[in-house]
């Protein structure tokens, strides 16, 4: 019996060292760079597949409440390996941190990502509410949006997201709803500043973040510009 047992931990341990020789550091961190040809490989057989399919689009069904950046993720068992060989090693699909969606999905259909670890961190968040009893409220800073107390949820320091636009760390939000949230404010704020102002008050703005990147603001509220300093501001429904 314990000869066994040693074989099978011989066997148990050569397998995580030969996994670690085909997946070596500089291919793990591969899958964590969002590459142009990979996008445009993956637009290139969205718009076949559409083509092919009388307008039909390779997407997985989502409920119609969910929020617009995450509402139509890419299926990529409907275009691979027909339109491509595979999906690209950032995928999720390949064990990348990234989503691929598709954006302006019923007028002109744009591939785009965003980053899987921010949900994780918000997950996370989640658990830590839910063991709480409720959002740690800490300040309102728009009707229904406040920042929270994370040292009473046990972090020892205040959780961020990485922002892909400016590189900046990014504060989590709650609701009143305790839906937890990116804010993307700084973002916007800068492309505002440098952009071409097209945006009327009461209008989401944050497809400005969406037209020359390619990632997607997402587990983001709406956001508007206020009328008289024309910064971003939560847009309040």
């Amino acid at each position: 019996m314990r000869k066994a047992c040693n074989t099978f931990l011989l066997l148990l341990i050569t397998g995580m060292v030969l996994t670690g020789c085909m997946y070596p550091e500089e291919k793990l961190s591969q899958n964590q760079i969002a590459y142009k040809d990979q996008l445009q490989s993956v637009q290139s057989a969205v718009d076949q597949y559409r083509e092919d399919n009388g307008g039909l689009l390779p997407i997985k069904t989502k409920d119609q409440a969910t929020p617009i950046y995450q509402k139509y993720p890419i299926d990529f068992k409907k275009i691979a390996p027909q339109y491509m060989a595979e999906p690209p090693g950032n995928a999720f699909e390949s064990g990348g941190v990234f989503q691929y969606v598709l954006v302006d999905a019923e007028t002109d259909p744009k591939v785009k990502i965003f980053d899987l670890r921010i949900a994780e961190t918000i997950r996370d968040i989640n658990l830590r509410i839910k063991a709480h009893g409720f959002p740690p409220y800490k300040e309102q800073i728009a009707d229904n949006v406040f920042t929270m107390d994370f040292k009473k949820l046990g972090f020892k320091e205040e959780p961020k997201a990485l922002s892909p636009y400016s590189g900046q760390n990014l504060p989590f939000v709650v609701t009143g709803d305790a839906d937890v949230y990116v804010d993307y404010r700084i973002d916007l704020y800068q492309a505002l500043k440098e952009k071409e102002n097209k945006y009327k008050p009461g209008e989401d703005v944050r497809d400005i973040l969406v037209e020359d990147s390619a990632f997607v603001p997402s587990y983001s509220l709406p956001y508007t510009i206020d009328a008289e300093t024309n910064e971003p501001i939560f847009l309040v429904k």
